[in-house]
């Protein structure tokens, strides 16, 4: 549908929030069935990719730390709106870095909830106290508790040109380590090098049968292999016409199925964001509580064409 009012001035394209830069309606996506709420531990990690999709490094503290007593708040406004919450995910950065991380866990898995913690599986996982942690969180709660680890490809080459020299072997003896404590691994990788989908695929397999890891390579769900994101790629924008033309759903995107909360330094309390690629967004900020976040989602990035619709991704597991 044409916007009459406004369709003698042009907009760039993503300029908008609401019309496209050829007049039409801009897709949203409403918030229909909430499975995941993630939180963002703090975007410090211990080692700088050369394409991390939100900039972690030693030094970013744009976001901070959550604490405990965050993520408690948050789960307690879980209840009170009634999500049918089936999962907590905690991402960062590298959330072992954060000292709550082992408790953040552990008051989400009491309450029911199954937590996933994405990692890089490298040193700071690897100190006595978060080994320590996660070993008593693995005897509470067994297989309530996944760690998706990041190997952005199954050979040492490609995925030290991501990570840099030494990240390879020093993942690989965090995932020893999960493999002989039984804990229950998944990974997530890169399409980024040219590969189809069935050579990285048996690639990460080969890899996992070398190692004894229990993951499944062809799997989507246990081996992740997510697009590359570049705002400088030319993308089309989505508008409501194209879930027709696509023949997929506003469901289907994973702003309808979660949310993340971060929190800003120099904020005064967390907030509540639409999307777990686009935390430095002013737009994509929905308020502070959960009650703020459940308006619908306009797709005005390029990370939502070709992450989310085109690429069919989602952070979840």
């Amino acid at each position: 549908m044409k916007h009459q009012a406004i369709e003698t001035k042009r907009f760039d394209k993503f300029e908008h929030p609401h019309i496209t830069s050829n007049g039409d309606e801009r897709a949203s996506v409403a918030l229909s069935n909430p499975q995941t709420l993630w939180f963002n531990t703090g975007t410090l990690c211990n080692i700088t990719c050369e394409n991390c999709y939100i900039e972690s490094s030693p030094t970013n503290d744009r976001l901070v730390y959550l604490s405990e007593a965050d993520v408690q708040d948050y789960l307690t406004q879980i209840t009170e709106r009634g999500w049918p919450i089936k999962e907590i995910g905690f991402t960062g950065g590298e959330p072992f870095m954060n000292p709550d991380m082992i408790a953040m866990a552990r008051v989400s898995l009491a309450a029911g909830y199954e937590v996933l913690i994405l990692t890089n599986a490298m040193r700071p996982m690897m100190r006595q106290a978060m080994r320590a942690g996660l070993l008593g969180l693995r005897d509470d709660f067994g297989d309530k508790l996944t760690l998706r680890i990041s190997v952005d490809h199954w050979s040492e080459v490609l995925h030290e040109k991501e990570r840099g020299k030494g990240t390879f072997a020093s993942t690989l003896k965090g995932m020893e380590w999960l493999r002989d404590n039984e804990f229950k691994m998944t990974v997530a990788g890169r399409t980024v090098w040219g590969e189809d989908n069935t050579r990285s695929r048996d690639g990460y397999g080969a890899f996992y049968a070398e190692h004894g890891f229990d993951i499944d390579a062809h799997d989507p769900g246990t081996t992740v292999l997510f697009p590359e994101m570049d705002e400088t790629v030319e993308v089309p924008e989505i508008t409501t016409a194209c879930w027709g033309i696509l023949d997929t759903s506003p469901a289907q995107v994973m702003c309808s199925t979660s949310r993340m909360v971060v929190k800003r330094k120099g904020a005064d309390k967390p907030a509540v964001l639409a999307c777990t690629l686009l935390p430095y967004s002013p737009e994509f900020e929905l308020g502070t509580t959960l009650a703020e976040a459940e308006g619908k989602v306009f797709l005005n990035h390029p990370h939502c064409a070709k992450f989310c619709v085109l690429g069919g991704a989602s952070c979840s597991a």
